[in-house]
């Protein structure tokens, strides 16, 4: 859990299995959750882009909020970045 300490307060992109992002602010880190604020929750099977695509487009343009608050369970998460760093 250490390892996502440094990523709280941060703009972050999670990339979750069955092809979910969370784009948004990363305010809490528990032992089987983890919580967004102002977070854009993307199904990519509904986009016309690849995650890829989705993500340097966000970076240019700003999230696009579509949630105040979301709780994702842990073992959901397959990668998170800061969005700065994609």
């Amino acid at each position: 859990m250490s390892w996502l300490q440094p990523f709280v307060g941060q703009q972050v992109v999670a990339d979750l299995d069955a092809g979910y992002l969370v784009i948004g602010t990363l305010v809490e880190v528990g032992t089987d959750h983890l919580v967004f604020v102002d977070a854009d929750l993307h199904d990519h099977a509904e986009a016309n882009s690849t995650k890829e695509v989705y993500t340097l487009e966000t970076r240019k343009i700003g999230i696009r909020a579509n949630r105040q608050r979301v709780a994702v369970p842990r073992h959901r998460l397959v990668a998170l970045s800061r969005l700065d760093d994609v």
